[in-house]
């Protein structure tokens, strides 16, 4: 995966700026997002990686770094008409799909805001077509389009907000926590229904989520977060057999076993801030300790990690 769509190079997203209560949401976070793959973005409550997708998109203007897409930086001054042109090819779905739509339009008006501001459609009855083709792709039939969103269900909603963020034909959409207010065996759905379009349509995700079993069936790579930091990022599949970082080793041995006997038996790693103790002059970044694998620490910590990686 050599074409990048998006590059994130040392953004930070703080709060409360000079005020003794300053919040750093996002503290100096870099990563790469491959055309045609799925991120996933990990870790607890609190952690930043929700505000790092909003600020990703602009809902929030970065206090500083940069994010290229397409080799453009979204937080230089643009003007209107390049805003628009940019909002059109990256769109976002959100975690509480009732508080997300408007609870006085009707869901054809939802999904075809979009439609209406870039202009995507001559005349109502092109502009009702898309309405139902977009409903059909999301597993609803064009008869919910004059309904409210009040009418439906939770994962109903969350296939709305899925359509609305297609209306634009976009290349990338930021997923947040899009399952986290939805029954188990819907999120399946919702999941599944997100891989087949990706397939369909060649889109690029950031999936930020809590649950880590779902986001290592949906994501490519995966990312985790804590305290605003980036600690570590590794392919799915490397990051669950060889967690090199203390803090993504407590967050895997917190998943549910589906196994009874197993899950009696499974021992919780704790993690503890305070084992980190970096001199004041130690420098501490990410460090590649295997292709694609890299691990937020100093360089001590660097040469115990390569060890201890199993190849």
């Amino acid at each position: 995966m050599e074409d990048k769509l998006l590059e994130i190079k040392h953004l930070k997203q703080y709060f409360n700026i000079g005020r003794p209560n300053q919040v750093k949401a996002v503290d100096d976070v870099s990563f790469d997002i491959y055309r045609g793959e799925t991120l996933g973005l990990v870790g607890e409550s609190g952690c930043g990686k929700s505000t790092t997708g909003r600020t990703i998109i602009r809902l929030y203007d970065a206090t500083s770094g940069q994010v290229l897409f397409n080799g453009e930086n979204v937080h230089g001054k643009k003007s209107n008409s390049e805003l628009k042109k940019f909002n059109r090819k990256m769109q976002m779905i959100f975690q509480d799909p009732y508080a997300s739509l408007n609870p006085r339009m009707t869901v054809a008006d939802i999904i075809a805001e979009g439609i209406d501001i870039h202009g995507l459609a001559k005349g109502k009855k092109e502009r009702m077509e898309r309405v139902y083709e977009l409903l059909e792709t999301v597993g609803l039939n064009k008869e919910h389009a004059n309904r409210y969103p009040h009418e439906f269900s939770g994962g109903q909603r969350q296939r709305i907000g899925i359509a609305r963020a297609l209306a634009v034909e976009p290349e990338f959409i930021i997923a947040d926590e899009p399952i986290s207010a939805l029954d188990v065996s819907i999120q399946a759905q919702v999941v599944n229904l997100m891989k087949k379009l990706q397939r369909e349509k060649g889109l690029t995700y950031l999936f930020i989520a809590h649950d880590l079993s779902m986001v290592k069936y949906i994501s490519d790579r995966i990312g985790v977060m804590y305290f605003g930091k980036l600690v570590e990022l590794a392919p799915a599949d490397d990051l669950y057999k060889n967690a090199m970082h203390p803090y993504t080793k407590s967050l895997l041995s917190a998943i549910p076993l589906p196994d009874p006997e197993s899950e009696r038996t499974r021992r919780r790693i704790l993690y503890d801030p305070a084992s980190h103790h970096y001199g004041e002059n130690e420098k501490v970044e990410m460090r590649e300790i295997a292709p694609g694998h890299l691990v937020y620490c100093s360089e001590n910590e660097f040469e115990q990690y390569k060890t201890q990686y199993k190849k």
